[in-house]
Formats: C-alpha cells, structure tokens, sequence
C-alpha cells in the first residue's frame, strides 16, 4: 500500500522496504519472455508499492479532455483517480458527460432519478448533496452523471453564468468541507464528453489544469490543435488560469513503429507536458468497467494498473502549474 506524503523525496523506510521488495523477486532469463514480462511487472509493483505520493498544498483540479473520442479519456480519469485515493489522497471525481461511463468504472449509482451533475447544473442540489462514495475506497468521491444530463446543454442556454455555474459549486463544495472539518480534497478530476458544448465548457471553466490523453496511432494529434485554440478561447473570456499541465500517451503498442513515432512526435511539441509514462493498451483496462471497477482495484499487479499507477504518482510529484489552484490552504475560493 503506498502513502501519501507532504514530502518531495521517499524516505530511508520507504527506500528499504523498496529494496527488500526488489531483491526478493528472482532474475529471470531472456530465454523465458512471458516469465520475464511478470518479473517486470512484479518489480514495478514493488517500486510503486514502496514509494510514496505527493500530497499537494492545495487542492489541484483537472479537467481530462479531448475532443477526438475514444482516445481513454474517462478510463485515465477515474484510474489515475483511483490510484491518488489508494494511496490515501482524498480524490473527488465529476462525471460531466450524459454517458456516466466514469460512475460505471467507479462503481457509482448513476440511474435515471439519481441526484447528479444535472442537479448541479441546473441549481438544484450542491455538489454535498449529490456526491458518492465509491465502495473500492473511502477517500474517492464521485458526483455521478445520469442521462438527463444529455439535456443540460439545451436548458442551461437560458441560465445565468451558464457557462460558469460547475465552478461556483465546485468553489462552495471546497469551502464547505473545509468550514466542516473534513478532510480536504487533494484531487479533483472533471470528466466531460468529447465536444465542447456548455458541458466541456463548464469543466474548463471550473479548472486550473487541463490533462490530455492521446492515444498513439495515426489520427492522435488530429483535432489536437483545434482544442488547444479553444482552450485558448476559454482563457480569454471565462479562465485566465487554466493551463495545459499534462499530456498521457494512451493505448500504446510500443512494438510498433506507428506508436513509437507519435510518441516522438508529442514529446517533440509538447515535452514539459507529456508523462514519462505510456499507457498501454490492456485486456484488463478494457474488462474492469463491466465489473464496476476500475483496473486499480481490479486487477492491481496487471500492466495496465501498473501504468495508471506510475501515471498518478508522476503527477502528484510534478509541481503545479502557478496560478492553478482553485482554493487556498484553508478551503477558501
């Protein structure tokens, strides 16, 4: 079990527990590839399970977006979620796409009637009054989207501060729990539709930070520079402070030359932003929404959890962006 920590760098425990992981698993030869992939995968469980996270001065708030879809934007935001919250980061995911693709994995009821994200929107509820706990841990929170969300984007034309009202109940939320003791959120992740309608548009409102997942094969970067000017837009008119912090190189088949060149090709345009970390693609990804789970709980030793894993720490131990915080130390807007 790994353990979030205000630190910068492990401890001499964490270094030796480490350690004594790592020796305890056997050398295997070349000769074997399939017992040598385990041996990999058992040696990357151990580094991730040694070692610790970093839990952020204040709470750090992602919108994952791409307008191209299929790309694994809602499985890189609720495993990397799930990865900070079984680390003991206290980690709240909004599912803000009709879909509910995100309460689905998170093992969220998200049925028509449920209190949602709609809610939300629309003025109804708070985001306290809608918010669920995910039953794989205690510290992961999700406000759950439902199909009458799909009819948001109509209603909400009509609305005051339309484009804005996600921020404001996500500013209260924050202060809220701070004014009530609880613990505060470490994480936030907006999940949101691939489009950018009043939805999308909400989420870059209420963030600082925006993470991109782009798949490597042929079609990746298509679109890219059409949501990057429309990022743009929204820092003109609605969010001075967002920012394109990180990228994740999703659905990776590094033995071919296709994924291997789009991954130069990112990291050649964008390489403060892009993770060391490759996604690749997973059985078990793939498998783990139609149980309620995500890979995290899973199937945790499987590559694919592993990567989600190595992603989520690479990020809490990235510096956040100046000017991206949505509340102060105390929980205040």
């Amino acid at each position: 079990m790994t353990d979030a920590r205000p630190a910068r760098e492990d401890s001499l425990d964490d270094v030796a527990r480490r350690t004594a992981l790592l020796d305890s698993i056997p050398d295997v030869g070349l000769d074997t590839p399939l017992a040598a992939q385990v041996a990999t995968d058992a040696r990357r469980h151990a580094v991730i399970t040694g070692s610790s996270f970093v839990r952020p001065e204040q709470t750090r708030v992602f919108t994952v977006a791409n307008q191209k879809g299929g790309v694994g934007k809602t499985t890189t935001a609720v495993n990397i979620a799930a990865a900070m919250a079984r680390a003991g980061l206290t980690v709240l995911v909004i599912d803000n796409d009709p879909q509910g693709n995100a309460s689905t994995a998170l093992g969220i009821e998200h049925g028509s009637g449920t209190p949602s994200t709609y809610d939300v929107l629309l003025g109804g509820s708070t985001i306290a009054d809608v918010v669920q706990v995910s039953p794989s841990s205690d510290n992961l929170l999700c406000v759950p989207s439902t199909i009458d969300l799909s009819g948001a984007e109509i209603e909400l034309v009509t609305v005051d501060s339309r484009e804005t009202r996600l921020r404001e109940a996500l500013r209260a939320y924050l202060v809220d729990r701070s004014r009530s003791g609880l613990p505060r959120v470490d994480y936030v992740f907006i999940d949101c539709p691939p489009s950018l309608g009043l939805l999308t548009v909400n989420a870059f409102s209420a963030a600082a930070e925006v993470l991109i997942p782009i798949q490597t094969e042929y079609y990746a970067l298509e679109g890219l520079s059409q949501l990057l000017k429309n990022i743009e837009l929204i820092r003109a008119h609605l969010n001075p402070a967002l920012t394109v912090s990180t990228i994740l190189l999703t659905m990776s088949d590094i033995r071919t030359n296709l994924a291997r060149e789009v991954a130069s090709e990112v990291r050649e345009h964008f390489a403060e932003q892009t993770l060391r970390t490759v996604i690749p693609r997973s059985v078990r990804i793939s498998e783990a929404p139609s149980y309620g789970q995500t890979v995290i709980s899973y199937d945790p030793s499987s590559s694919g959890a592993l990567a989600y894993a190595e992603a989520a720490r690479e990020i809490t131990r990235r510096e956040a962006p100046s000017s991206t915080t949505t509340t102060n130390r105390d929980g205040q807007a």
